[in-house]
């Protein structure tokens, strides 16, 4: 026998229209209210008629979120986060992938807008052009940006203090004893890239030294790999390296591993993002960890927020990364 509201509402010992203003995210239901509703719900495996709910609130109860790939482990680890964030306030999420570098991806991006079915929309890492967030403000729909790659943020956006990651990073590598240090890191067109490299400037000036070297690419294995060997080429390197992406670490410490050299016996290393393989493969990479899981909690918190009209007008949140120190930087 199917599971319904007024079930729900014996359950959990409250009124059915309080039990409906829980389910339709009222802002005006107390906390405790709240939680004894979707324990209830959680118990009876309670499944609100999706339809009935649509034609009811002129709602749909799904969140759509657009990134440009989901090979990334950060951007998926955000969308699964972002996933089990709704669905604590009944929400589905539909997801769609736009290739800023395929003008057919970008043009399946627009029609994912403008399809009148969701109630609100994560964007995530935003690399395209402003066509997209002029589509979401066209057909008003509410929004949150999460790693907003455009400055200065005017839109609701949660974002990481990657100034902050690049900083700490060098700093670990100077307090460790090391003085050529280089940096190899994102392209120039991403605001999370420009900022890592601002860090590492600011914590070599505070010491006096300067960079090593400076190599620019895109967060892939290659830009690592080709970035050591042309160092290892010239038959000099920088003692430590800190790399913009975990994925550009890897080509590094793949470069000096065909060239016989060890890490970080020859050369420390240091990445970005705590990629799932820094701590298995060998040497297990000191990084700096993005807070994915976090990220993705704020974001659902804010839309949801500019669903009901209840947010500050550009309300900005920003999030601080974690250094993990593992086993690939030597002290000097």
């Amino acid at each position: 026998m199917r599971v319904s509201i007024y079930d729900v509402a014996e359950k959990a010992g409250l009124s059915v229209v309080t039990v409906s203003r829980v389910l339709n995210n009222a802002s005006t239901v107390r906390e405790s209210s709240r939680i004894k509703v979707m324990k209830a719900v959680k118990e009876l495996n309670y499944q609100p008629s999706a339809a009935a709910r649509s034609l009811a609130k002129g709602k749909t109860n799904v969140i759509g979120i657009i990134l440009p790939n989901l090979s990334d482990s950060f951007l998926s680890e955000v969308v699964m986060s972002a996933n089990i964030a709704l669905e604590k306030y009944c929400y589905s999420l539909a997801v769609s992938v736009a290739d800023d570098g395929d003008l057919e991806s970008k043009e399946r991006g627009n029609s994912f807008f403008q399809q009148d079915r969701f109630d609100g929309v994560l964007v995530l890492t935003p690399i395209f052009d402003e066509g997209y967030l002029e589509s979401l403000k066209q057909n008003r729909v509410p929004f949150v940006i999460i790693d907003n790659q455009r400055y200065p943020f005017t839109v609701p956006s949660v974002v990481v203090d990657n100034f902050k990651g690049g900083y700490e990073a060098t700093k670990y590598l100077i307090e460790a004893g090391h003085e050529l240090i280089a940096h190899v890191g994102g392209p120039e067109s991403l605001l999370s890239a420009e900022e890592r490299m601002a860090g590492f400037n600011k914590a070599i000036e505070e010491v006096g030294i300067e960079a090593y070297g400076v190599i620019r690419g895109d967060f892939e294995i290659s830009t690592g790999y080709d970035a050591m060997c042309e160092w290892l080429a010239k038959g000099r390197m920088p003692t430590a390296i800190f790399a913009g992406d975990d994925n550009i670490a890897f080509g590094v410490i793949d470069a000096l591993r065909e060239h016989g050299l060890k890490v970080p016996e020859d050369v420390s290393v240091i990445g970005y993002d705590d990629h799932p393989f820094c701590s298995k493969l060998h040497p297990f990479l000191t990084t700096v960890k993005q807070p994915a899981k976090e990220l993705a909690e704020e974001a659902v918190e804010m839309l949801l927020k500019v669903m009901s009209n209840n947010l500050k007008k550009n309300m900005i949140v920003k999030l601080e990364p974690q250094l993990i120190i593992r086993s690939s930087v030597k002290n000097l």
